[in-house]
């Protein structure tokens, strides 16, 4: 049975500057870019989204009656709620490197990256089970563990996923693998890439050897992945 489920990240959300923690609408100008995109939106059996104002916004403005799922909630980043970027580097630098660096490190209270990526891992195995198309719209980071679980990378390769606003990111469960596709025909041409397990240890959540290849016949160019030391990124030949 394939199983296909295609995210759309909304703009914001991410700890960059200028930033601040937690949920906000969507700018006039992000909502234009969300209705221009209505006609790209990918066939879909049902559609879900975070349960935030941003996505609520941003599903609206795609035309999407989509349900709200709790499961696709944001990172909870606790005590620095509606706090800037720039405050909390500015009063405990050591803290926010340690949660950018450590997938465990949860010193704002909240949660660690790597709790956060077995919640959105939980939601995927669900979704896993139910046949059909689903269209999700969630904030980045939740697209970021979906790609940590449905890849087998590392969660402390969480941050260097990147996740471009409403550019469809597709998993696909077929024949024991999970393919995964970024893009559509109305944006770049499609990059999709497979991961190839070496250790059955990686299905019961540990850190292993991987391969991370494209899939046949459908990236002309090559492809930078997180390496699965985190160190860097290596990059596939075409």
């Amino acid at each position: 049975m394939t199983i296909r489920l295609t995210f759309l990240s909304t703009s914001g959300g991410e700890p960059t500057p200028g930033a601040r923690f937690g949920d906000a609408p969507p700018t006039e100008r992000e909502l234009g870019e969300a209705r221009a995109a209505r006609a790209d939106l990918p066939p879909h059996t049902r559609a879900v989204r975070a349960p935030s104002l941003r996505c609520r916004l941003t599903a609206e403005a795609l035309g999407l009656a989509a349900a709200d799922e709790p499961a696709l909630r944001d990172l909870d980043v606790g005590a620095w709620q509606g706090r800037t970027v720039e405050e909390v580097a500015a009063t405990d630098p050591h803290a926010f490197t340690a949660w950018l660096t450590d997938p465990d490190a949860a010193p704002h209270g909240g949660e660690s990256v790597r709790r956060f990526c077995r919640r959105t891992a939980n939601w995927l195995d669900a979704v896993a089970d139910e046949p059909g198309h689903v269209l999700a719209v969630t904030g980045p980071a939740v697209v970021r563990a979906a790609l940590v679980h449905a890849l087998s990378v590392p969660a402390r390769a969480f941050w260097r996923l990147d996740v471009p606003p409403l550019s469809p990111v597709s998993l696909t469960w077929q024949r024991g693998h999970w393919d995964v596709s970024v893009g559509s025909a109305a944006f770049e041409a499609t990059r999709r890439f497979t991961v190839i397990h070496r250790n059955p240890r990686l299905h019961a959540g540990r850190e292993a050897a991987h391969a991370f290849v494209p899939s046949a016949g459908t990236c002309d160019g090559p492809l930078r992945y997180p390496r699965v030391d985190g160190a860097d990124y290596a990059t596939t030949r075409p």
